[in-house]
């Protein structure tokens, strides 16, 4: 890296995440992703247009919170960052993007998973992930075919993502004639799920989804075991995490949750991957690193068929990419959405995380 860089040399890329907050861990985790992506394309030397280039991450914390996302957003354009990689939650995405659009700065979500990221007409908001039009209906389908699952109740935490991913599941579910016994809200900051778990223990299904993220996912299931429901709990990819037998403790070996990603162990750079984000961060990867590791690369990708760092250049190449990456093959749909999406299906025995099943989009 040239210490003596002058600023003109200097290009960032945002990357947004919630750094504090109960699913901190979750965005570290990301911005890890990116760091390590920028460390690498450095040591390995960045020219565009005959000049030697420094990358900057330019990592910014939105606390998961809509309002601070906006904000946030702001400020990477106000930093004239070249793209953006983020926010992780889609509750965070959505309203970041207008303000993307308005600067036309490309963002690249490591992790939204909600339709709606990419039906808003944008052109800078694109995708690393499926989405729960996918993923929802996944879950369904493993529920019924692999499970056996007739009842189920659906729970979920009211946020873009959370009740997002539970409307999906619950269409595809009664869909395949799944019987849906109820539906019921809490938060995303609730810590006391015994009233909601005592109301559906009275119902006795097969089967709970919970749509929400780990650090309510967690807590929920375990409960659920205190109380004495002995289905499954069924989640998305806020669920799916390292961390979530720590938050569940026993129970999580009742979870079985899906990620909008290939498995890790399934990636085509997985394994490599995960031995250099350990021997640079000494903790294990959580979910979304690698996601975010390639959106960076996919940023630098278009900057080099563009020769040039000028963001609308950079967004107008976008639509162009053909990536192989750590995830697999990224290519992009008119919308922003993978052209070849993948859900993975996990349980957790022994507080391991264990590939059940890979479906294609």
């Amino acid at each position: 890296m040239t210490l003596n860089a002058n600023a003109d040399d200097v290009v960032r890329i945002g990357h947004v995440g919630p750094l504090t907050g109960a699913i901190a861990h979750l965005g570290k985790d990301s911005e890890n992703g990116a760091r390590l992506a920028v460390e690498e394309i450095n040591a390995k030397g960045l020219s565009i247009g005959g000049k030697r280039l420094t990358l900057q991450l330019d990592p910014q914390d939105d606390a998961g919170d809509p309002r601070t996302a906006t904000q946030v957003a702001q400020r990477l354009v106000d930093d004239n960052v070249v793209g953006v990689v983020g926010h992780l939650n889609s509750g965070t995405s959505i309203p970041a993007s207008r303000i993307y659009n308005d600067a036309g700065i490309v963002e690249i979500s490591q992790a939204a998973t909600n339709p709606a990221y990419t039906q808003q007409g944008f052109k800078t908001t694109y995708r690393v992930v499926a989405t729960d039009a996918q993923q929802g209906p996944a879950l369904a389908a493993y529920a019924v075919n692999n499970l056996r699952v007739k009842t189920v109740a659906i729970v979920d935490d009211s946020t873009a993502y959370g009740q997002g991913l539970a409307n999906e599941f619950e269409k595809a579910a009664k869909a395949a004639g799944l019987r849906v016994l109820s539906h019921d809200a809490t938060n995303d900051k609730a810590v006391d799920f015994r009233a909601i778990v005592t109301k559906i223990k009275g119902e006795n299904p097969d089967a709970i989804m919970y749509g929400g993220m780990d650090a309510t996912g967690g807590p929920f299931a375990k409960q659920a075991r205190q109380l004495g429901v002995r289905g499954k709990i069924l989640g998305g990819d806020g669920v799916c995490s390292t961390d979530l037998p720590n938050l569940a403790g026993p129970a999580s070996d009742s979870v079985i949750c899906t990620e909008a990603g290939m498995a890790l162990e399934k990636m085509p750079g997985g394994a490599a991957f995960v031995r250099r984000y350990e021997a640079r961060f000494h903790q294990p990867l959580q979910v979304y690193a690698p996601f975010a590791y390639d959106a960076v690369y996919i940023i630098v990708d278009a900057m080099k068929r563009a020769n040039s760092t000028d963001a609308a250049k950079v967004l107008a190449a976008m639509p162009a990419t053909d990536y192989q990456g750590v995830i697999g093959e990224t290519s992009f749909n008119a919308q922003g959405d993978l052209k070849h999406g993948a859900i993975s299906v996990f349980s957790y025995k022994d507080s391991k995380k264990v590939l059940l099943d890979v479906v294609r989009m």
